[in-house]
């Protein structure tokens, strides 16, 4: 009797999660369920990167480690520290076998031959450097490497979330509020950890005139000095005796300043009485934009706001709060669009005079335009030299700002319909954000000027219905060209956008919890000089990390899985005897893979590869629903893994992913099935 020929279906992974079209009408290759699994740029499943702690120290994952070979050893407990009797030098043992200490924290030289010991007692004689080791035992020794180092990484000092990080000249600072939470401070990160960046004090004058200090310059009032750090023209101006605004003073020598007479840099001034301290108050969430009001390579700063502090600019050692006039004076988003500085204020918006971020005032071109709604978001759009365009978001409509100055600034509605939640808008190649239906893209036309706007994350509805009420933050990852959105119940949602064209969304889930939330409080996204993107994270648990970082989640394991819609592989109704499957993986560091599947829509009347049932489309997967077949792979090329199958159903759904804390990132690409056509259902 002649059998039916054995057929080959080949399944790539392509399109993201998908919870709401119906199983016979959805591609094949997407997913019905997914953990900690992106889109990538080119197609395939990515498993999401690491993330680790952050404060300017060489990061966990940086660490090295070191095998010996030794004899005679007895059996130390692990993260003792190793001991050489002749050279002195020491190690923390992080691993060992029969005939190998695997040691990191290593410290001098070990010298073969010599006697190893703990705590003065003598546990094996040191033979060689170097031992065999495995793929698998080097991934989970370097794991171990970056476990050991990992306690040395602190938070900033203080209380609650982690307020704000930012990237500024290549360094890293941080907003965190005080034990008390009577105060936030500033901290920068360095080579050996967090160092707070002091508030200084400041003062305000009126009548300046005759010529303008300079910052640096000295602020005389009799036997009271101080170097003048920031010079901030509020209203007026210098030559005609009508200056005034503050200086933000340091290096205060001789007493206090009192209201009267001064000289700042030589330049006549009438201060307005007693300097006082700056302070931030606790409990904001800080949002920033780059600008360069002063023409100089060297002078970009960070403009911001928090939402309970008076705006400010910081360059890295001057922390200058800004005074828009406003009553109360709380910004909450800031943005650098036109040579003005904008700062939002519940539904008005702000705005400098050209190049005078720190002047409001209508006499320097600055002002204030009502917008009717609280606004929750600005994006400077793309534009000509001639006009310019940034978007405004409430949480109910968008407008646009077109214009380039005080006398052509022209506030229009946009959308009466659709706005952005607090902290979502992004402007990745085009203008990103998400509000009560999801994530919105807003697109620029060739006939600048015009705008075409369209919702996303339909196919996920599901998820952001239970989800978008927790919305946190947002940020960018400009090398997998994702727009990312972070909750407060530690999910967060990585959507893939490459040229314009949505390839896909998958959620993740991030075990970063306390104070009140879990996951991310607040993002930034950032370039280095070298060129290198990095992104980090404020997390509720008052630590900075660095995303895109190690192999686990901080030491934690990453569970990860991606489940497949049920594939009738082209018949529906055609029974199958399924025999094998070939994945093709790629990535450059060690892996292993799980792998399951679920037959005929989990039906209990067949014979299942599972503990128990499989779980419906739409219930959550949990790790240990499964039986499964194991597998390594070692990253040394693109030949497919085999996996064996059995079974007959009309359809299946494969499941595939991996759960252990040394794991590097990898893409499943493909899914070939083997099998073999029966009869047609009855």
């Amino acid at each position: 009797m002649r059998l039916p020929p054995v057929k080959y279906e080949t399944i790539s992974f392509r399109g993201g999660l998908d919870q709401v079209t119906p199983t016979l009408s959805l591609p094949s290759g997407y997913a019905r369920d997914s953990l900690n699994f992106e889109c990538g740029q080119r197609g395939g499943y990515n498993r999401i990167g690491g993330y680790e702690r952050y404060d300017g120290r060489v990061s966990p994952s940086g660490a090295s480690y070191l095998v010996m070979t030794v004899a005679n050893s007895a059996t130390p407990a692990l993260a003792s520290t190793i001991t050489g009797l002749t050279s002195a030098a020491t190690g923390v043992l992080i691993g060992l076998t029969a005939t190998t200490f695997v040691l990191t924290k290593v410290i001098g030289n070990f010298t073969p031959g010599e006697f190893l010991q703990v705590t003065g007692v003598t546990i094996a004689t040191f033979s060689m450097f170097g031992g065999p080791t495995t793929a698998k035992s080097a991934a989970i020794y370097q794991a171990a490497a970056s476990d050991a180092y990992r306690p040395n990484i602190q938070k900033p000092p203080g209380s609650g979330p982690a307020r704000g990080v930012i990237v500024l000249s290549d360094v890293v600072y941080a907003f965190r509020d005080n034990v008390g939470a009577t105060s936030c401070d500033l901290w920068k990160a360095t080579s050996g950890g967090w160092v707070q960046i002091p508030y200084v004090n400041e003062i305000s004058f009126t009548v300046g005139g005759a010529a303008t200090p300079n910052d640096g310059a000295v602020l005389t009032q009799g036997g009271v000095t101080a170097t003048i750090k920031r010079v901030m023209l509020q209203t007026g101006a210098w030559v005609g005796n009508t200056a005034a605004g503050r200086f933000v003073i340091t290096s205060i020598a001789g007493g206090n300043f009192a209201a009267g007479a001064a000289t700042a840099g030589g330049v006549a001034v009438t201060l307005s009485g007693v300097q006082t301290q700056i302070t931030q108050l606790a409990g904001g969430k800080y949002d920033c934009d780059y600008g360069n009001f002063f023409g100089g390579v060297q002078t970009p700063r960070l403009y911001g706001a928090d939402g309970v502090n008076r705006g400010f600019e910081f360059d890295g050692v001057t922390f200058v709060p800004i005074v828009t006039g406003a009553s109360p004076d709380t910004p909450k988003y800031a943005a650098v669009h036109k040579n003005a500085l904008f700062f939002s204020i519940t539904s008005s918006l702000f705005f400098s005079g050209p190049g005078l971020p720190y002047s409001y005032s209508a006499v320097t071109n600055g002002g204030q335009i009502a917008v009717g709604q609280n606004i929750t978001g600005l994006l400077v759009q793309p534009g000509a030299q001639t006009t310019g365009a940034m978007a405004i978001y409430t949480e109910i409509s968008t407008f646009m700002l077109y214009g380039t100055g005080l006398s052509t600034w022209n506030l229009v509605a946009f959308n009466s319909g659709t706005g952005a939640i607090d902290y979502s808008a992004q402007n990745l190649a085009q203008s990103y954000q998400f509000d009560s239906s999801g994530v919105l893209s807003l697109a620029t036309s060739l006939n600048y000027g015009n705008f075409d706007q369209a919702t996303l994350t339909a196919s996920i509805k599901p998820f952001i219905d239970a989800n978008r009420a927790s919305l946190s933050c947002s940020c960018l990852c400009r090398d997998k060209n994702q727009y990312r959105v972070f909750f407060s119940n530690g999910f967060c949602l990585f959507l893939t956008i490459v040229n314009g064209q949505y390839l896909g969304g998958m959620p993740s889930y991030l075990p970063i919890s306390g104070n009140g939330g879990t996951g991310a409080y607040n993002a930034w996204e950032s370039v280095l000089s070298s060129g290198i993107e990095v992104t980090y994270i404020c997390g509720y648990d008052g630590f900075i990390y660095q995303m895109e970082k190690g192999t686990s989640f901080d030491g934690a394991a990453i569970p990860a899985y991606v489940t497949l819609n049920y594939d009738a592989l082209r018949s529906p109704r055609i029974l199958k005897r399924f025999r094998k499957a070939a994945l093709e993986l790629q990535g450059s560091t060690y892996a292993e893979i799980n792998f399951s599947y679920s037959l005929g829509y989990g039906s209990a009347a067949l014979q299942q590869p599972n503990v128990k049932a499989y779980p419906n489309n739409f219930s959550p997967t949990f790790w240990d629903s499964f039986t499964w077949d194991a597998f390594f792979w070692d990253g040394s090329n693109l030949l497919p893994s085999e996996l064996e199958m059995a079974g007959t159903a009309e359809n299946v759904a494969c499941t595939l992913g991996s759960n252990n804390n040394y794991t590097g990132q990898f893409t499943l690409n493909s899914l070939i099935i083997h099998y073999t056509p029966r009869r047609g259902m009855r």
